[in-house]
């Protein structure tokens, strides 16, 4: 059985689109064994510069897949994929 799909968000506080994404990745949930974390950017300088108001930034095991927004028809094709390898 392959490992759990790891999805990271990087996001802040208040943001309606990291909002969106989330949804959109939780609808998944059931259907995928899916281990999601989400990083607040205000925890970190670094993070803070590096994704500014470029978020969401989704990552899906490692590699990002997203900014800004999350695909639905886009996201169950790739967890498709990665569940079936």
């Amino acid at each position: 059985m392959p490992e759990p799909i790891r999805i990271e968000i990087y996001s802040r506080p208040g943001c309606h689109l990291c909002e969106d994404a989330k949804a959109v990745i939780e609808q998944f949930r059931e259907s995928y064994p899916i281990v999601m974390n989400v990083i607040d950017i205000e925890s970190s300088a670094e993070l803070e510069h590096r994704y500014g108001v470029d978020i969401p930034v989704v990552f899906i095991n490692g590699d990002e897949a997203y900014r800004h927004r999350v695909d639905r028809a886009e996201l169950e094709r790739n967890l498709k994929a990665l569940w079936n390898k």
